[in-house]
């Protein structure tokens, strides 16, 4: 009798282990897809237009959606900003980095500011990411409505979807496709300010 008891009680202790091991990886939900990840981030970029890394940013807001690399990147253009106010303190001259007026999400001047959006496909890519294709549109009631589209870049991150990346698509404001990280990065040194006036 001890055998079939102590079988069980193996079979019960491999269920348990198993079921443990599992269960440390969080299963990636429907709704936690990437075009769900991307819908939720732009929903918030329409509401709050955030501009720049430090106007209107706020990354408690917008963090959830970002990845690791993304959001420490930003930190790093934020402080680096800084570090121009810093070494420029009497100056009146427009700063020389070019997220100044950059919705950081949308595009640069006019594109900073879009009153919709519509998310169009999503493209897998071979590294694993999904590039998730946004229309924006900005309307105002006196001028005709224009849009124009951007592509998040999605990935997997501890479990769960985040952007790490925006692409400015090649159009008319924009005579190539543009990266958000490229553009942060512009001018400085981690977070020292490196770049000319």
């Amino acid at each position: 009798m001890k055998a079939p008891r102590n079988v069980l009680l193996l079979m019960f202790a491999m269920q348990l282990s198993l079921g443990q091991i599992v269960g440390q990886v969080r299963p990636v939900r429907a709704s936690e897809s990437p075009e769900a990840i991307v819908r939720s981030l732009y929903a918030q970029v329409i509401s709050s237009h955030p501009i720049g890394v430090t106007k209107g940013f706020d990354m408690t807001t917008f963090a959830p959606f970002l990845s690791k690399v993304l959001r420490h990147r930003i930190d790093q253009t934020a402080a680096c900003e800084a570090d121009w106010f810093r070494q420029y303190p009497q100056t009146d001259e427009k700063p020389g980095f070019g997220w100044l007026e950059l919705g950081l999400f949308t595009g640069d001047g006019e594109n900073a500011g879009p009153s919709s959006f519509q998310i169009e496909r999503t493209k897998p890519q071979k590294d694993g990411s999904v590039r998730v294709y946004v229309t924006l549109t900005h309307a105002e009631s006196d001028e005709r409505p224009w849009t124009w589209q951007v592509a998040a870049i999605v990935q997997l991150e501890a479990g769960h979807y985040v952007v790490n990346d925006v692409i400015y698509l090649k159009g008319k404001n924009n005579p190539v496709d543009v990266r958000l990280s490229k553009l942060l990065s512009e001018g400085c040194n981690g977070s020292r300010w490196i770049g000319g006036r």
